[in-house]
């Protein structure tokens, strides 16, 4: 299942696949986040996809993930342009795991996004990318249902919801969403 992208919509398309999880991703940031480059699992075995984004950033962050029993299941941050009249950027990020915590990294300014895996997990990132890291989406992985899960699926449905982000505080005219499944 594909989710998103959140950010703005210039820069070059990305797209790492699906995959089996994810074991490792670096960020590179300082005002927003410069650019992103993940290591996934592919049954067992390692995958290093390319560096999505540009040369810049003073800060760095290596986040491994002890797979398969980690799994990546929530990126939450903020996007907004970096100067006046800029284009929208992915200026922070906050990763989880279903043991830890990774970040803030980046500076926690614009409109929030949120998204927690409340089933399955993150196998994939897609997004835009120039000399930042201008959009992010991802690929799910939704563990098959068992046989009550899938009876009250065909009751009340397989919905999406999106709801009001209000653990951010939003600047004015903000649409900050969250996203849960």
């Amino acid at each position: 299942m594909q989710l998103g992208p959140w950010g703005g919509d210039v820069g070059n398309h990305w797209d790492d696949g699906v995959h089996s999880g994810v074991r490792e991703i670096t960020l590179v940031y300082g005002s927003c986040i410069h650019s992103i480059r993940v290591t996934y699992d592919n049954n067992g075995k390692s995958f290093r996809a390319v560096k999505h984004g540009g040369m810049g950033g003073t800060k760095s962050a290596q986040i491994k993930l002890h797979h398969p029993k980690e799994i990546l299941i929530s990126v939450s941050g903020h996007y907004c342009p970096v100067v006046d009249g800029g284009f929208p950027v992915i200026r922070s990020l906050t990763l989880k795991s279903n043991r830890r915590t990774f970040g803030p990294f980046g500076v926690e300014e614009g409109t929030p996004f949120n998204f927690l895996a409340n089933a399955g997990h993150i196998v994939g990132f897609y997004g835009r990318s120039g000399w930042f890291l201008d959009s992010i989406g991802f690929y799910l992985s939704i563990p098959k249902p068992n046989l009550f899960q899938r009876i009250q699926m065909m009751f009340t449905g397989f919905n999406l919801r999106a709801h009001k982000d209000d653990e951010h505080q939003k600047p004015k005219r903000s649409k900050g969403y969250s996203w849960a499944i």
